[in-house]
């Protein structure tokens, strides 16, 4: 019985499966393990192996909203856009996750109203 109660426990660790193309995360910390934690890692420390996968933590272009909102929405390079897959409800949320988590944590947050703006550019 206990080992049923701890694999239960252990799957509320594994991130939301999305169907379709789009992701059916809401929270910033969700839609980060699932769309970005597989590159940048869980703490924001990046990676280097197949590819190269910059830092989060301690990144000071992550500090700039401006910045991760129009990374996020974009893409760049082996990042993939996911202005697509993402509503803007959906980017504010994450990258105010990240922000917050690995850059500083008493950044303002990110609001709809700014990702909507760099949308447009």
């Amino acid at each position: 019985m206990a080992a049923l109660f701890s694999a239960a426990a252990g799957a509320a660790d594994v991130p939301q499966m999305s169907s379709g193309y789009t992701f059916a995360q809401k929270d910033g910390k969700a839609l980060y393990a699932a769309s970005c934690q597989g590159c940048h890692m869980a703490k924001g420390e990046g990676a280097r192996g197949a590819g190269f996968y910059p830092k989060l933590a301690g990144n000071p272009l992550v500090q700039s909203p401006e910045y991760i909102v129009f990374r996020v929405a974009n893409g760049y390079r082996g990042m993939p856009a996911f202005a697509g897959m993402m509503s803007d409800e959906q980017i504010a949320a994450v990258t105010t996750y990240v922000r917050q988590s690995f850059a500083k944590p008493d950044a303002p947050a990110t609001t709809v109203e700014d990702v909507r703006k760099l949308r447009q550019q």
